[in-house]
């Protein structure tokens, strides 16, 4: 099993949400964050003042797929939530050790 976090634009989250359900993902968790890569923030104008906003708004999403998963889950989100400017975000996928579902106590794939 493998954890897929990623890190998109905020515009994207329905696009993408609806690309991972095409590939059979079920379930995803979703996260309002703040943050900043290469783009280092932006300058705005409020009341004739400029000032920097250094952390942009993002959603993180998180899903745990099956090993056979993966690599389609990964392309409907770059799919999804491309736009081919800066700040599109990124991908992390890390290795799940166990998942256990609290209420019925199933483990392993049964409980994704």
């Amino acid at each position: 099993m493998k954890k897929i976090e990623a890190v998109i634009k905020p515009f994207k989250l329905d696009e993408v949400r609806e690309g991972l359900s095409e590939v059979g993902v079920t379930g995803l968790t979703v996260t309002e964050v703040k943050g900043f890569g290469r783009q280092k923030g932006h300058t705005e104008l409020y009341r004739g003042a400029e000032y920097v906003v250094d952390f942009l708004p993002k959603i993180k999403i998180e899903v745990i797929v099956a090993d056979e998963t993966v690599d389609r889950a990964v392309e409907a989100i770059i799919k999804a939530a491309r736009t081919g400017k800066i700040g599109d975000g990124k991908i992390f996928v890390m290795s799940v050790e166990q998942v256990i579902r609290i209420r019925t106590g199933e483990s392993g794939e049964e409980a994704i």
